[in-house]
């Protein structure tokens, strides 16, 4: 459960997933501590979890895990856990040499920067270092070396970084950037060293993330004797607006990270770059079944700006909201040729004043659309930001129809038949276009429907438009919902 002190969201120690090879503590994990102490740094309890486990042994002496994964949102502190790991190395282990790259120098660079200056404000460690030549700094040289010839080198990785050293310790920092080249470069460093150890660090992997979308799927398999993973985050269909679901994928939330930043960062990034980067949902590998609904060309064949808009008796109104602000009035309906229809009704941008006065505009449009046409408002299931406005919808007298998750995947199979049959127009706007531009398909139980985390555009107004056809009656038949009708008190 999430930890609440002195009201302030804290997130979770344990990580969300784990796989821990078997072996035996090791005594080095409260070195580790003490070392922290030394310089100043005081670990978080994920850290000092994730170093315990990371040097526990097998039976012959050696380290229990071969590889490790450590897999966290950004700013939560895994930099910490590295910096620990390599001052073991350099300073209680003696490893001969340690190799740190990032995909990028600069991020390279920072840590090797962290590192020098954690050394040399504490005397008893900048003893140790080679005199003279203990810290280099030279472009592309950068490295720490003791007086007992431990060396920790940093290098930006590239196709051939890494050749012709023999590492005892590799840390690849930015996992998710790693390609089967890059590895063929720097996995041989390790094969001729007796007890050599391998860390992947990361946030979530992108869908062009080969290597560590290896290392995770051998995690939930669960059978790698020599493999350590812990990784911090959230299911795909996670709530972005769940605070629980925050905490889950941020070990240091409340600690370094604060609930406010995590909430403008939310308004701010598009979804699916929220869910990978501060949920922890990983994107689905390449070739994992994404795809499209519909071509665009079809799309854009079906567009007819000269249309009526749709009779009143058949029309259905649904709403939906952006995870990055903004909400979306979509309409449905039945043309006079008996053509299905489609469209905007309103777009309401985000409010500089913030979300109360956006609420406060969309039950105002809301009263008006629902009394104009007559109809219930429709809202899709969770996770549509929109579910959040209900309570406040229907206290000001607005009919509200929430579609089930079976609904919703019936929806999406009604609109895809509409444009696949060619019985559906719409009138080109440009949300709506964009919208369908950057669909995506995911698999949902036993069915199909639109991936609000995968697509590339906002898709509110083509999820609203879904929803307000799947409700629209067609050749006669019943609406499928409470309609509004003359005479009704709201």
């Amino acid at each position: 459960m999430t930890l609440l002190q002195n009201d302030v969201l804290r997130g979770h120690r344990s990580p969300s997933l784990k796989w821990l090879p078997s072996g035996s503590p090791n005594e080095l994990a409260e070195v580790a501590l003490d070392i922290a102490s030394i310089v100043g740094i005081e670990l978080d309890g994920w850290e000092a979890d994730v170093l315990a486990d990371s040097m526990r042994l097998a039976a012959d002496g050696r380290w229990a895990a071969r590889e490790v994964g450590v897999v966290v949102g950004r700013q939560n502190g895994k930099g910490l856990v590295l910096l620990m790991r390599q001052l073991i190395g350099l300073f209680v282990l003696g490893e001969p040499l340690q190799v740190h790259s990032a995909h990028e120098f600069k991020t390279c660079y920072e840590h090797f920067r962290r590192v020098k200056d954690v050394i040399e404000q504490c005397p008893l460690l900048a003893a140790e270092l080679l005199p003279v030549t203990g810290v280099r700094t030279g472009a592309g040289d950068q490295a720490v070396e003791t007086r007992a010839g431990c060396r920790l080198r940093f290098i930006a990785r590239s196709r051939t970084s890494g050749v012709g050293f023999s590492a005892d310790t590799v840390y690849l920092d930015e996992a998710f950037l790693l390609d089967d080249t890059t590895m063929g470069a720097l996995l041989p460093t390790m094969s001729a060293r007796p007890n050599s150890q391998l860390w992947y660090t990361s946030s979530a992997p992108h869908e062009d993330s080969p290597v560590l979308h290896r290392v995770r799927k051998r995690a939930l398999a669960g059978d790698d004797p020599r493999l350590f993973y812990a990784e911090w985050g959230n299911d795909p269909d996670v709530d972005p607006l769940d605070r629980e679901a925050w905490a889950r994928a941020n070990p240091a939330l409340g600690i370094r990270i604060s609930a406010d930043d995590v909430a403008a960062e939310q308004r701010s990034m598009a979804p699916a770059q929220f869910a990978r980067e501060r949920l922890g949902v990983p994107d689905p590998e390449l070739g994992d079944g994404i795809n499209h609904p519909f071509p665009v060309e079809r799309w854009d064949q079906l567009v007819d700006r000269t249309t009526d808009p749709p009779d009143d008796h058949t029309v259905r109104l649904a709403l939906d909201a952006s995870p990055s602000g903004g909400a979306v009035f979509s309409v449905a309906g039945v043309r006079e040729d008996g053509l299905l229809f489609v469209g905007i009704r309103e777009e309401l941008p985000p409010t500089k004043k913030g979300e109360a006065l956006l609420k406060d505009r969309v039950v105002e449009r809301a009263l008006y659309y629902t009394k104009g046409h007559k109809t219930a408002l429709i809202l899709p299931p969770l996770p549509s930001p929109a579910r959040g406005w209900r309570a406040d919808l229907e206290a000001a007298g607005v009919v509200v129809d929430e579609m089930s998750a079976g609904d919703y995947t019936e929806a999406r199979a009604r609109m895809v038949d509409a444009v696949a049959d060619g019985a559906l127009r719409h009138r080109g706007q440009p949300a709506l276009n964009a919208a369908v531009t950057g669909l995506v398909l995911k698999f949902s139980g036993d069915g199909e429907t639109w991936s609000r985390r995968n697509s590339s555009s906002d898709i509110a107004p083509i999820v609203a438009a879904t929803c307000a056809l799947a409700r629209v009656p067609v050749n006669g038949a019943e609406p499928m919902i409470f309609v509004w009708k003359a005479g009704d008190k709201r």
